[in-house]
C-alpha cells in the first residue's frame, strides 16, 4: 500500500504530504484546487509522461515521493537493480526540471523510467477516464478475463505464448530456407571457391609476417657481411698476426697480462685482475659468436626467390580474405561452419518441419485448456459483475463475454473475446465500447474492479471521475462499492460527490489560496465538524447552514450503517 505520498512544487502544489490510510481515502476540494495534481503525481510514480510544464512557475524541478509497504510482489525486480529498502518499505522517488528532464530513484537507485513503471505498475493502478476507454478494447477485456481466471489461467497462458513464439521463430527460419534457395546456392559456391583457394595455398598462421622478416634479412645480405666482417676484425684483429692490429681480444690479453703482474706485487690489485680474466672470456666468447654469425651469410638468390614467390601467394590471400594471414584462417573457419549449415539446408528444412507440427499439436491442447478455463472464469466473473450492476442502479443489466473461435491458434489462444453488454430489457447485447454510455461504462469498471479484488488484495487503486455521469442513489453505491474494495486493497478516490466521499475512512480537502500572483494549493486532513462541512459544501455550497451540516451528518451515519455482504462482490469459485 502507499504510506506517504509527497509533492513538491508540482502544478499549484509548493508543498504536500499526505498520509492514505490502509482502507479508502477520499479527495475532494474545489473546482481547480489542485485535485488532479494529486492523480497527476501518482501518475508520475507509475512511470507516466511528464514535461516541464507541471514544473510549479519559479521553481527549478519537481519532486514526487511515495513510500510504500507490502513490496512482496516485487521483491525480485527490486533486487534485480540493487534496489534498497527499510523494514519492507521502498521508497520511490522521481524528479522533473523545468528543462522537462526527468530523474528516477527506486529504493536509493538511480532507475529508467521504463523500469519504474514495470516495479510501480505491479503495486499500484489509476483508473480516469483513459482505464474506461481501455475497457471497451477486446485486448483489454481478454487480460481482464484472463487475470480473473488466476493462476492457473495465466501460468497456461504463459507456456501458450511461448510455444507461439517459438513456432513463429521456426516458420520464419523455414519460410527463409524455403524462399533463399538460390541465394544460398550462390553465396554456398563462393564459400566453396574461397575455401578452395586457401587450401591451395595452405597458408599455416604468421607465414606472412615470418617470410616478410626473413625476405628483408635476405635483401640486406651484402650490408650484413660488411657489418658482421667490421664487428669480426675489431674483435679478433688482423688474420695474419699483425701486431700492430691485435684487435680487442689482443688488447684485453695485454691489459690481463699486466694486471696480473701488479696482482703479484700489490694485493690491493687482486679485484682488478680477476675482473680482467672476466671480460677476456666474455670478448673472446663474443668473438666466435660474431665469426659464427659471418660464417652463417652465405647469400643465396634461390632462397630469395623463393620467398617472393611464396609472399605474392599469401598476398593473393590478404587481398580478399582479410588483412593478415591470421584472419585469412579466421574466414576459412567461418567460412565453414556457414557452408555446413548451407549445404544441410534439406535436413533442416525437415527438422523444422517437424518441430512445427509438433508446436501445432502444442498449441490446439493448451489452446483447449484455455479456452475451458476462459469460459467457466466468464460465467462467474459476468455474474458477479452483473450483481454489482444491480446494486449501481442498472437491475437489467445484461453482461456476458463472447468467445468466437478462430480459424487457427492465434498470440492469446484459439478465440478472438469481446464483452458484450445491455443495459436494458429487451436490448441486444452488443459490444461494451458501442453500447455503453459514459456513465453505464464507468459503472461496469467499478464493478469490475470490486469482483477482482477480492481475488488480489494488497493492491492500490486510484480513482479519478470514477463518479461521472452519476448521484444521488447511485452515488451511494458507488461509495459503498468503493468502500467494499477497500476491505481489500488500499482505495484512493478523487471525488466531487459528497455520498462517494462519507464512505471513506479518511477524508483529505485540497485547498487553494492566491498572493495575486502565484495561486498555491494545500492539502489536509478532515475529521469531525470539518469533514462535515466539507461534505455540505459539496452538496450545495453551504457548508457552514444547519441544514447542510445536517445533511452531511445524516450521509455520514448512512456510511457507517451502510456495509456490503460479502459474497455480493466476490469472484465465487
Amino acid at each position: 500500500m502507499l504510506v506517504e505520498l509527497r509533492i513538491a512544487d508540482l502544478g499549484v502544489i509548493a508543498d504536500a504530504t499526505i498520509e492514505p490510510t490502509a482502507g479508502m481515502t477520499a479527495i475532494t476540494g474545489e473546482t481547480g484546487a489542485g485535485k488532479t495534481m494529486i492523480v497527476s503525481s501518482l501518475g508520475l510514480l507509475l512511470g507516466g509522461r511528464a514535461d516541464s510544464s507541471v514544473v510549479r512557475l519559479g521553481s527549478q524541478r519537481a519532486i514526487i515521493e511515495g513510500r510504500f509497504d507490502e513490496i512482496s510482489p516485487v521483491t525480485q525486480k527490486l533486487d534485480s537493480i540493487g534496489a534498497q529498502t527499510e523494514a519492507d518499505e521502498l521508497l520511490v522517488s522521481r524528479q522533473v526540471s523545468k528543462q522537462g528532464r526527468s530523474r528516477v530513484f527506486v529504493g536509493g537507485v538511480q532507475t529508467p523510467i521504463s523500469k519504474l513503471a514495470e516495479i510501480t505498475g505491479e503495486l499500484a493502478t489509476i483508473h480516469g477516464q483513459a482505464e474506461q476507454v481501455r475497457l471497451g478494447d477486446p485486448d483489454r477485456q481478454r487480460e481482464v478475463l484472463d487475470h480473473a481466471g488466476g493462476p492457473e489461467l495465466l501460468g497456461l497462458l504463459e507456456r501458450y505464448r511461448q510455444a507461439y513464439r517459438r513456432r513463429d521463430q521456426l516458420r520464419a527460419e523455414r519460410d527463409d530456407l524455403i524462399h533463399n534457395a538460390q541465394g544460398r546456392a550462390r553465396e554456398a559456391d563462393l564459400l566453396h571457391f574461397g575455401l578452395d583457394e586457401i587450401s591451395a595455398v595452405d597458408p599455416h598462421p604468421g607465414e606472412d609476417a615470418e617470410l616478410a622478416a626473413e625476405a628483408s634479412r635476405l635483401q640486406a645480405m651484402d650490408d650484413l657481411r660488411m657489418l658482421a666482417e667490421r664487428a669480426n676484425h675489431a674483435l679478433s684483429g688482423s688474420d695474419e698476426g699483425d701486431l700492430d692490429d691485435p684487435g680487442a681480444i689482443g688488447l684485453v690479453g695485454m691489459a690481463r697480462h699486466e694486471l696480473v703482474d701488479i696482482a703479484r706485487l700489490d694485493e690491493q690489485a687482486t679485484e682488478l685482475a680477476n675482473a680482467v680474466r672476466i671480460l677476456a672470456g666474455q670478448v673472446n666468447e663474443l668473438a666466435a659468436d660474431v665469426a659464427s654469425y659471418l660464417a652463417d651469410l652465405d647469400a643465396d638468390p634461390l632462397r630469395l626467390d623463393a620467398v617472393t614467390s611464396r609472399r605474392a601467394q599469401l598476398a593473393g590471400l590478404t587481398r580478399k580474405y582479410g588483412s593478415t594471414i591470421d584472419e585469412v584462417l579466421a574466414w576459412a573457419e567461418q567460412a565453414a561452419s556457414r557452408l555446413g549449415g548451407l549445404t544441410q539446408g534439406d535436413q533442416r528444412l525437415n527438422e523444422l518441419n517437424a518441430l512445427i507440427a509438433d508446436l501445432d499439436e502444442t498449441l490446439l491442447a493448451s489452446g483447449g485448456q484455455i479456452t475451458g478455463l476462459r469460459e467457466r472464469a466468464a460465467q462467474r466473473l459476468a455474474s458477479a459483475v452483473q450483481t454489482e450492476l444491480a446494486a449501481l442502479a442498472m437491475p437489467h443489466a445484461r453482461l456476458r463475454f463472447e468467445l468466437q473461435p478462430l480459424p487457427k491458434p492465434g498470440p492469446h489462444g484459439l478465440e478472438h473475446l469481446q464483452l458484450l453488454f445491455a443495459a436494458n430489457p429487451g436490448a441486444a447485447p452488443g459490444p461494451l465500447a458501442r453500447v455503453a454510455s459514459g456513465g453505464e461504462l464507468s459503472r461496469v469498471r467499478l464493478g469490475l474492479e470490486v469482483v477482482l479484488a477480492a481475488e488480489d488484495p494488497g493492491h492500490v487503486f486510484v480513482f479519478d471521475e470514477v463518479d461521472a455521469g452519476i448521484g444521488g442513489t447511485v452515488a451511494i453505491e458507488v461509495g459503498r462499492r468503493l468502500a467494499r474494495l477497500a476491505e481489500y486493497s488500499q482505495v484512493i478516490v478523487v471525488t466531487h460527490l459528497a455520498q462517494v466521499a462519507a464512505f471513506a475512512s479518511a477524508h483529505w480537502v485540497v485547498s487553494k489560496s492566491s498572493d495575486g500572483q502565484v495561486t498555491t494549493s494545500d492539502l489536509r486532513l478532515v475529521s469531525g465538524v470539518d469533514r462535515q462541512s466539507e461534505l455540505a459544501r459539496m452538496m450545495g455550497g453551504l457548508d457552514d447552514s444547519s441544514s447542510g451540516l445536517a445533511h452531511a451528518r445524516d450521509l455520514l451515519e448512512l456510511a457507517g450503517a451502510h456495509s456490503l455482504p460479502a459474497e455480493n462482490s466476490q469472484l465465487g469459485a
